[in-house]
């Protein structure tokens, strides 16, 4: 459920204007998949020069690269690692001085676990996180409404929660030592006269790229660039954080979830020593960026300061570069209506294309299909030769559509289902709604994915 930031591109006739909300005045080029301490500028906004969209001519000195991937997040790291595998090499660009691993987890289910088992890091991860066992439902006051147990649904279920930081260190360990460039800033880019991509990095570095594969979030700029609307806030904010026990932690493997009124929580333990946590709550707007860890504690602890005494104190047992407040968007692609996911040679991925809420636990998963997908269709064009790069981006989403946009649409409507505060349907929720009517089958339909191994 971890939000990152990134740069913001504002499109207005023929130009673009970027804006940074992380920026540093000493840039340095890293090239080390060696992750470098936290790197915490002050926050700032700055405007950079505008953005001319003309199409240009390389320069000798132009680096040129056949694949670069923008974004060192789980979509972009996944997706050079699975191109890897089939010996495609590719650059990728992150604008961090290292891997972005703050944050808290993400909760994966068995899609997400044939996607890491396809890439070659399953096995890898399942032995430091625990494998989750069911899921039960309580009321705020803290009657219990609804347990289930996920195999008993489905054999082949496999629930886990992921620190995210693990999750990227992972990928990123399978990459070549040169294949991540730190502190590589998109500043600009343009179509060359030969149709390759023209990349301008904030530190003057030209990079002529064959195919630009975007993973850079919610926030990116390059779809802002392709001519996607910024993504579309819910109503609901979210704080989220990872509660630390240096003696053990005592929960049973389970989903815990509880309901109030605007309000919903949750946590599920995530290893032996960490239990990850969340409180969802109504608000009209998003409200201003905090990063104090003080306040942010203070005013979760608000929000539930009469419920189960488990979730107050996994609040007080949070480090505090673990807990984090956000808030929760989407972006629906309607057919016919939002720009395609490819042009030319330039391709989008992960939450740089389908943002959704958190609410079927999907965006990591998705991330990760993606990654998947994408490379089988380039692997047709690049090592098999049997269709045009052109070809086999669309081919991607082709697939990934029907998939993505009922997905999105599905965690929009259990949000906005869950975030209820009437108090009559809240009551109705609570005795008869969850009590007698909800199914896991059905709550767990979308993981199943299919899809052959690389």
């Amino acid at each position: 459920m971890a939000l990152s930031s990134s740069t913001i591109l504002l499109v207005k006739s023929q130009y673009i204007s970027l804006y940074s909300s992380n920026s540093s005045l000493d840039f340095r080029r890293r090239t080390s998949l060696i992750p470098q301490q936290p790197w915490l500028p002050a926050e700032t906004r700055v405007r950079i020069r505008p953005i001319s969209l003309s199409i240009i001519n390389a320069r000798a000195d132009d680096r040129k690269e056949d694949i670069v991937i923008i974004g060192a997040g789980i979509a972009g790291l996944a997706t050079a690692v699975s191109l890897q595998r089939l010996g495609i090499r590719t650059l990728v660009l992150e604008q961090a001085e290292s891997l972005r691993t703050g944050g808290t987890s993400l909760t994966l289910f068995k899609n997400g676990w044939k996607a890491l088992d396809a890439i070659g890091v399953g096995n890898d991860l399942r032995t430091q996180f625990l494998e989750i066992q069911g899921m039960v439902v309580k009321s705020e006051d803290g009657r219990e409404l609804r347990s289930f147990r996920f195999k008993d649904e489905d054999e082949t279920q496999e629930v886990r929660a992921v620190e995210r930081r693990v999750l990227l260190e992972t990928l990123a360990s399978k990459l070549p030592p040169d294949a991540i460039s730190f502190s590589s800033k998109l500043a600009n880019i343009e179509r060359s006269e030969n149709g390759e991509t023209m990349l301008e990095l904030e530190d003057g570095i030209r990079i002529s790229a064959k195919i630009l594969i975007a993973c850079d979030g919610i926030r990116s700029p390059v779809a802002k660039w392709m001519g996607f609307p910024e993504p579309n806030y819910v109503g609901h904010c979210a704080f989220r954080g990872l509660a630390y026990f240096p003696q053990g932690q005592p929960f049973e493997p389970k989903v815990n979830y509880i309901y109030g009124r605007g309000v919903r929580a949750g946590y599920v333990p995530v290893s032996e020593t960490k239990v990850y946590w969340f409180i969802c709550y109504n608000n009209s707007s998003p409200g201003p960026k905090i990063t104090d860890p003080s306040i942010l504690r203070q005013q979760a602890e608000q929000l539930v300061r009469n419920w189960p005494t488990d979730l107050i104190n996994l609040i007080k047992l949070t480090p505090d570069d673990t807990i984090i407040r956000s808030s929760l968007v989407d972006r629906w692609l309607w057919p016919s209506i939002s720009p395609p996911a490819s042009t030319g040679s330039i391709v989008l991925a992960g939450d740089a294309w389908h943002p959704m809420t958190p609410n079927l636990g999907q965006g990591g998963c998705c991330a990760l299909e993606d990654s998947i997908v994408l490379t089988k269709k380039l692997a047709e064009a690049i090592k098999y030769k049997r269709i045009s790069i052109e070809d086999a981006l669309k081919a991607y989403e082709t697939e990934r559509w029907p998939r993505i946009f009922p997905l999105t649409l599905r965690a929009y409507l259990v949000g906005a289902l869950l975030q209820w505060d009437n108090p009559v349907i809240c009551s109705l929720r609570d005795n008869i709604i969850v009590p007698k009517l909800v199914r896991l089958g059905p709550i767990l339909e979308h993981t199943n994915f299919e899809f052959e191994p690389l």
